[in-house]
């Protein structure tokens, strides 16, 4: 009698799990099998669109040999084997040359030394839901906002930073504005470019070349964007005599030269 009773209680037991089974997976949605498909199909969002470019140019093969000569006029004083191994440039090591690469040239004469120096970054954004070109702009304004060149449109004004000396005061003498011919000193201020990738600004910084000289050094940087990478170019000349700065328009004007011609480098 005892197994009897037993055994039908088991069995009613088992008839009862099996009906609450059956009815969690027949549910709409209140189920555990409907809970886990609705938080999967929620997780389930398309990754970001990728950057444009996957490689970067070699860098020291980016800039003609007769730029590098009107950049750098030391050159010309050279012999012609040595024209050759300066023209050729030297490469800036990188731990990863699918990310990053860079290149650098200088010139020196008796009168003035001059050098430029190229970085082009590749990012790559980890995060799914952000697109290569919008990591690289995030590092892009990081750069902006180090140089004090305020985050704005293209079409935004004017930067409000003067380029300054070491001692903090204006130099009252920068480059060129996107308008030709004008050299009014609101136009010499760093800034933000037009037309010039998809952003970009200038920084003009005028220094002490230190080391018991007292020329004023002047460095021009220009640094744009062009989907999801980033290229800087860093133009800098120094008077080899205590003089007045170099010329900041004239800087200006052939930093802005060679970032134009490497907009269309990558643009091919």
């Amino acid at each position: 009698m005892r197994r009897r009773t037993y055994a039908a209680r088991l069995t009613a037991a088992t008839t009862a799990v099996t009906a609450l089974f059956a009815a969690g997976c027949t549910s709409d949605g209140a189920g555990a099998t409907g809970a886990v498909d609705t938080k999967a199909g929620a997780g389930t969002t398309a990754a970001a669109q990728p950057g444009k470019y996957r490689t970067l140019p070699e860098p020291c093969g980016s800039v003609a040999g007769s730029t590098l000569k009107d950049l750098l006029p030391g050159v010309t004083e050279l012999a012609d084997e040595q024209q050759k191994q300066l023209l050729r440039g030297q490469p800036v090591s990188t731990y990863d040359t699918d990310r990053r690469v860079g290149c650098s040239w200088e010139a020196k004469s008796p009168d003035a030394a001059h050098s430029l120096s190229l970085d082009f970054e590749r990012v790559v954004s980890y995060d799914r839901a952000v697109s290569d070109d919008n990591r690289a702009q995030q590092v892009f304004e990081k750069k902006q906002t180090a140089a004090g060149v305020p985050l704005e449109s293209a079409a935004g004004g004017q930067a409000s930073k003067p380029p300054t000396t070491s001692s903090g005061s204006p130099t009252g003498t920068a480059g060129t504005s996107g308008a030709a011919g004008s050299t009014d000193a609101g136009d010499l201020e760093p800034r933000v470019l037009d037309g010039l990738g998809d952003a970009a600004f200038l920084d003009d910084v005028v220094a002490t070349a230190g080391a018991g000289s007292n020329a004023q050094r002047r460095t021009v940087s220009v640094v744009f964007r062009t989907s999801n990478v980033v290229v800087t170019v860093v133009y800098v000349a120094q008077p080899g005599v205590a003089a007045e700065p170099p010329d900041g328009k004239e800087l200006q004007e052939k930093a802005q030269s060679v970032a134009r011609g490497l907009v269309d480098e990558f643009g091919r």
